[in-house]
C-alpha cells in the first residue's frame, strides 16, 4: 500500500483522494535543513504518535506511541548523533516539540526521510500532520483530521509514502 501525494492539494490511498497541504516551497529533490520544502521520492513512514490527553488512540495497524512532554524532535545541525531522531528534550539542543500547545502534532506519523543514517542539513521532521487551514507547512505534509483518521485505517505498518 502506498500513500501517494501527487501534487501540493492532492494526497491518495487506492481510490481514496485527499486535500493536503505541503511545504511553502513545494517540493524537493535536494531538501536541506529549513527551506520549507518537502522532501521528493519513495519513504517508509514511522510510528503514529498521538497525543492521549486530547485524543484516544485511533483505530491503526500501525504502533502507537503516546507523546510525552519531554519527546523531540532534534532539527540542531550541531548535534550529529541526535539529528532527526525522536530524544528526550534538552534545552541546549534546537528541536521540534512533540507536544505542542496548538492542535497539529495531535497525531502524527514521521516520514523516515534522511532517516537511517541521518545526514546533518539534509532536512529533518519530516511529518503527516494535522492542518484546519491547509496553510503551506515547513516540508510537511497535513490532512484534516477527519481524513487523517481515515488514512490510519487504510495504511499499515509497511506501507510507504511517494511524494512526487
Amino acid at each position: 500500500m502506498t500513500i501517494l501525494v501527487k501534487n501540493k492539494h492532492t494526497l491518495q490511498i487506492d481510490e481514496f483522494k485527499f486535500r493536503c497541504c505541503i511545504g511553502k516551497n513545494g517540493s524537493t529533490k535536494n531538501k536541506k535543513e529549513g527551506d520549507k520544502k518537502t522532501p521528493k521520492g519513495t519513504f517508509e513512514i514511522e510510528n503514529l504518535y498521538f497525543r492521549g490527553d486530547r485524543k484516544q488512540k485511533p483505530a491503526t495497524s500501525l504502533k502507537c506511541i503516546e507523546i510525552k512532554k519531554y519527546m523531540g524532535w532534534c532539527d540542531d545541525i550541531h548535534f550529529p548523533k541526535k539529528y532527526n531522531k525522536l530524544f528526550k528534550i534538552k534545552n541546549n539542543i534546537k528541536h521540534e516539540k512533540l507536544k505542542r500547545r496548538d492542535y497539529k502534532y495531535n497525531l502524527l506519523i514521521p516520514i523516515k526521510y534522511n532517516f537511517k543514517k541521518p545526514i546533518v542539513e539534509k532536512g529533518s521532521c519530516i511529518f503527516i500532520h494535522l492542518t484546519k487551514n491547509y496553510r503551506p507547512t515547513a516540508g510537511c505534509i497535513a490532512l484534516k483530521e477527519k481524513d487523517f483518521l481515515i488514512m490510519l485505517k487504510l495504511i499499515k505498518k509497511n506501507s510507504k509514502i511517494k511524494i512526487l
